[in-house]
């Protein structure tokens, strides 16, 4: 993960990098971030994958994503925001269906194609501090959102009072993502899979 740094973006020259002065391309950007997912998903490890590689499959010059992301853990990181997209939203009249609305926001119809990409990453946040902290900062306030739908039912009256809400919020989480990676039990379909999740975590959380 170290094969390309900031210092590397910069020119030989060795002056600092200047912000470009023309507006991004959103077709560029979307162009280069589906070239990232699409090389993790056909198998190529993130340390593997090249700047190079990357500007060759999106059809694009170096030097355009340079201007745009500093070194490949950036890029990395903005790749694993697209592919996870906007969080749903939530009508707020019970946890019950706000917890199946955010556990079927990650089980989208390229939920097999994320999980792939999710394996390739994780050897990576695990080795690489800073690219881990880069990570939690991309899905934290996703948690966060998790959180808040916890929280609001312990004070409904919906959930316990004395519920862990982080032990919770790993309970909720880890199944979906270990059954999109692996998958972990090919005995639990697909079909009605967020209602099952959720209901079988309520059977202990509910008050």
């Amino acid at each position: 993960m170290n094969d390309m740094t900031v210092a590397d973006a910069a020119p030989e020259t060795g002056q600092e990098r200047k912000a470009p002065g023309r507006p991004r391309n959103a077709q560029a950007d979307e162009a280069i971030l589906d070239a990232v997912l699409a090389l993790l998903s056909d198998g190529q490890s993130a340390a593997a994958i090249s700047i190079e590689a990357v500007a060759a499959r999106a059809g694009v010059g170096k030097a355009t994503i340079y201007r745009r992301w500093p070194n490949k853990e950036a890029l990395l990181i903005e790749a694993v925001r697209a592919m996870k997209g906007p969080l749903p939203e939530l009508a707020g009249r019970s946890v019950r269906d706000d917890l199946i609305a955010l556990v079927e926001a990650n089980r989208t119809p390229n939920a097999q194609r994320n999980g792939k990409i999710t394996a390739c990453l994780l050897p990576e946040f695990i080795k690489d501090e800073e690219l881990g902290r880069m990570h939690q900062a991309v899905v934290e306030p996703r948690r966060d959102v998790t959180r808040q739908v916890l929280r609001r039912g312990i004070e409904s009256g919906e959930l316990r009072a004395d519920l862990d809400v982080e032990l919770t919020l790993l309970m909720l989480s880890a199944p979906s993502m270990v059954q999109a990676m692996l998958p972990w039990s090919p005995r639990v379909p697909d079909e009605g899979f967020a209602e099952k999740l959720v209901d079988a975590l309520l059977r202990g959380a509910a008050a």
